[in-house]
């Protein structure tokens, strides 16, 4: 086990990311020393909640940079180690995407890497994880190269694999010591990436709920007078891999007696709200906005079912928060979502992008109590089986007990 253990993120805590604070919990709830690490500090909306506050006030930020501590960090690097100084801004200008303006960022990488590398060194650090394949990784890659520690990374979603994430993910792969994977499709598409020899560094490691925090959101959660007879959800954010449009036109052919609610905000909000004002769901289809996790657990609860219309995802961590609270689901047949809605058994599943058979799929449910009661109960056996944080974060305990492997040369990337 390593001495000490350290999380980086692009930004932590987050609304969206919840999920890396309850595996945080889980392993320091193991016995496991975790400090975390953030690229940027989260906006004050989401360390508002007295859990994200904690977390903030325990979290070191890379960025905003402090000038001063930035350049008493790279004359340290300099001073003390400066042919490993000048490997690590050779290893960033070479791992980038071609262009100018990609080099240019390699350099502040390579800047918030030798600050980030100082403070882990100052609190001996000796092992560095990453979620996400995203820049956060960049400067987690290079800080654990200039200090020689060992370094993972958790991969999540399809969009790691495509620009500009996707060219610089086999190179990650190879220097890793390990590579969790949230899906076994994930899994999939990163043995495709490189060889043979590394594929025993993949493996699956579940996002996870916290069972019994939620069944106790839910308890004290009142359960308002429906107004309509049947109540829609869907959460995420507006944007165009959402497929909300689409989720919008199946809506349109339910009767009147249903009314859809979207929680979440991003750029396609005026654009759907628009489409629903051409389709006349004004009256039926509530825009709610971004609300604290809290929030999204009350819209779960008061909701008749949960739909999904994405085409792309990893393996929705929503979806499971909608199935631990026994809420039937239809979603799309993509990426990792198989993997927990099992279709006519732990849920319903549609073609992605084909909105007249997620349509007569929502008809279906909708139009059959027992169905869904039928849905919701397989679907939290599923989730209780396999995706509750203490179980899930276990493959990861195991990981991190491995001998340390040390850093791994720059080798050539393919895709």
């Amino acid at each position: 086990m390593p001495r000490k253990l350290a999380y980086l993120v692009s930004q932590y805590p987050a609304t969206s990311h919840t999920f890396i604070q309850r595996e945080v919990t889980a392993l320091r709830e193991a016995g496991v020393s975790v400090d975390t690490f953030s690229i940027r500090e989260p906006s004050e909306a989401e360390r508002s909640a007295a859990p994200d506050r904690h977390e903030y006030e325990r979290t070191h930020y890379v960025l905003p940079p402090k000038l001063g501590r930035l350049a008493r960090a790279h004359a340290r690097a300099l001073t003390q180690k400066p042919g490993r100084y000048l490997e690590t801004l050779r290893d960033a200008l070479q791992h980038r995407v071609p262009g100018a303006k990609a080099a240019v960022w390699s350099v502040f990488h390579f800047a918030e890497a030798i600050a980030l590398a100082d403070e882990l060194d100052a609190r001996g650090v000796d092992h560095l994880h990453n979620h996400f394949a995203n820049s956060g990784a960049n400067v987690g890659f290079l800080a654990s190269r200039f200090l020689g520690i060992d370094w993972s990374l958790t991969l999540h979603g399809i969009s790691e694999f495509d620009y500009p994430a996707g060219p610089l993910l086999a190179e990650k792969i190879t220097s890793a010591a390990f590579v969790a994977c949230v899906t076994h499709f994930g899994r999939a598409q990163a043995m495709r990436m490189v060889d043979p020899e590394h594929w025993e560094k993949l493996f699956v490691a579940r996002c996870g709920l916290d069972l019994d925090e939620l069944e106790r959101g839910a308890t004290s959660t009142p359960v308002p007078p429906k107004q309509r007879a049947l109540r829609l959800v869907t959460v995420g954010r507006l944007s165009p891999e959402k497929g909300l449009a689409g989720l919008l036109e199946a809506f349109a052919g339910l009767g009147d007696d249903v009314e859809l609610r979207i929680v979440g905000d991003g750029p396609e909000r005026d654009a759907l709200e628009a489409k629903s004002r051409a389709l006349g769901l004004t009256d039926r289809v509530t825009f709610v906005g971004r609300v604290p996790a809290s929030a999204v657990i009350a819209e779960l609860l008061y909701a008749d079912a949960f739909a999904m219309a994405s085409f792309m995802e990893g393996l929705p961590v929503v979806l499971m928060e909608a199935l631990a609270m026994e809420v039937p689901v239809i979603a799309p047949r993509v990426a990792g979502i198989p993997e927990l809605v099992e279709h006519d058994q732990s849920g319903l599943l549609f073609a992605p992008g084909h909105w007249a058979e997620l349509a007569t799929q929502l008809q279906r449910l909708l139009g059959d109590e027992a169905l869904r009661r039928r849905l919701a109960e397989e679907g939290k056996r599923r989730v209780v089986a396999e995706f509750d944080i203490h179980r899930a974060v276990r493959p990861l305990l195991e990981r991190f007990a491995l001998p340390a492997r040390g850093v791994a040369p720059m080798a050539e990337a393919r895709v």
